[in-house]
């Protein structure tokens, strides 16, 4: 089975963004390039996760598609290979595994939206690919709003790759993805579509997700994932108000619900993943 190789739970690595900010990027920036420009940053990133216990690595990906590189010189398949080669290497000497990771474009889908589905749909095939080719494990959907989105991305990877797919949709405190999506309609669709596992992420700190998280566990059978916020960022520091020891007592409350795959969102670091293993 897909998650054998795992303990009873599995953990997810923290924020990657955020993190960067420590390592010279600066706001508008593109962190996806920082692993051309600056691979020993994102690996020692990623090497942090691992030493404090993170099972999956997500790569440094979240916008490598085409539309969000046009401007750059760069192409997805360029970072992407590089993302995945030193994620791969942060790993080396343990049992983590490396996921793909994969974003929203940035785009809302016609008709609400100016980016056709056809065209969405390549966007995430070519990253998809191209993370297989370089040795990915896993395939890591995640921050979408749209189940439309949702839809064609995991149509992509589904079509064009072996690679299992875990997804995550990131919610309101009303219970509804900016773009009106349920719980209950993003379950449908990804099993429909082969989710190896589902949940939520982003957006909110874990106690805000309890009630959405209750009503996605009602409605799948899927193992679930949850990756809140560190809460929210102080506007002069940057820093966010959720800390580490009370951001890992608050999941602790989504063990009730069988939750068996967690981790952290922004604003989250290795220090977070402590903690959370502390309560799993």
């Amino acid at each position: 089975m897909l998650f054998d190789s795992f303990g009873e739970y599995i953990f997810y690595d923290g924020a990657m963004g955020t993190m960067l900010y420590k390592y010279g990027l600066k706001s508008g920036e593109k962190p996806d390039l920082m692993n051309l420009t600056n691979p020993d940053a994102v690996e020692s990133v990623h090497r942090m996760y691992v030493e404090a216990g993170s099972d999956i690595i997500c790569t440094n990906t979240f916008g490598s598609n085409a539309l969000n590189l046009a401007d750059t010189g760069h192409t997805p398949t360029e970072i992407i290979a590089a993302a995945v080669t030193i994620a791969k290497r942060a790993c080396e000497g343990s049992n983590a595994k490396v996921s793909l990771d994969i974003g929203s474009t940035g785009h809302v889908l016609e008709p609400y939206g100016d980016l056709e589905p056809e065209k969405a749909y390549d966007l995430f095939k070519e990253m998809a690919i191209a993370g297989e080719q370089a040795g990915a494990d896993f395939v890591t959907i995640e921050t979408m709003s749209d189940p439309e989105e949702v839809r064609a991305a995991m149509t992509a990877v589904s079509e064009n790759t072996k690679l299992p797919m875990l997804v995550t949709m990131t919610f309101e405190k009303s219970g509804y993805t900016f773009m009106g999506c349920t719980p209950e309609k993003f379950a449908e669709t990804a099993e429909e579509l082969g989710a190896s596992a589902i949940g939520l992420n982003c957006s909110l700190e874990p106690m805000e997700m309890l009630e959405t998280a209750s009503r996605l566990a009602k409605a799948t059978k899927l193992p679930l994932i949850i990756k809140p916020n560190a809460g929210l960022p102080d506007s002069k520091s940057g820093d966010y108000n959720t800390g580490a020891e009370e951001f890992s007592a608050q999941m602790a409350e989504f063990k009730k619900l069988g939750v068996k795959i967690v981790g952290g969102c922004c604003g989250t670091t290795p220090e977070y993943i402590r903690e959370l293993k502390k309560v799993y």
